[in-house]
């Protein structure tokens, strides 16, 4: 192909991927990112502001349902608080903790994660709940570490 032919291809292609960005108004969207340890991306999903984002495993010593509740803020993920059913390694022992439906509740002292990162586990059976939606990320990552964070991506217009 001669160098009219190329310059003809690549400006076509310029026009397409801009008529592609002109298509959606050139608009974007907040999402929830998971990525697994060769950093493909799992799992991605739209979040707001304000939008809750929970971890919720099985203690692998203690057997009991742990919580890890998070709130999506400003591009990040901050913890609001911690919910577990018994004591035992790697939870709260020596904070103050709130008693809620048979549950204890622990507020920690604000952080924000990004990332955050999670070794998942089958044992403990780490799921992902995103406002409403439940995922399996100890699944999707077939038992390995994943990373969760907040970005901004332009939306796809299919």
């Amino acid at each position: 192909m001669n160098r009219r032919a190329w310059l003809l291809v690549a400006v076509t292609l310029a026009f397409v991927c801009v008529g592609a960005v002109t298509a959606t108004g050139g608009a974007t969207e907040t999402v929830l990112v998971v990525t697994d340890s060769d950093g493909e991306d799992i799992l991605v999903t739209p979040v707001d502001d304000g939008t809750e984002v929970t971890v919720e495993y099985t203690h692998s010593v203690e057997k009991t349902l742990v919580s890890d509740v998070y709130e999506v803020r400003n591009g990040t993920l901050v913890m609001t608080h911690m919910k577990f059913s018994s004591y035992g390694a790697g939870l709260p022992s020596t904070v103050p903790v709130t008693e809620v439906d048979g549950r204890y509740v622990y507020y920690p002292p604000e952080r924000s994660y990004d990332p955050l990162r999670i070794t998942t586990g089958f044992v403990a059976e780490h799921d992902l709940i995103v406002g409403d939606k439940r995922y399996d990320i100890a699944e999707r990552a077939d038992g390995g570490t994943v990373e969760i964070h907040v970005e901004t991506r332009l939306k796809r217009p299919w």
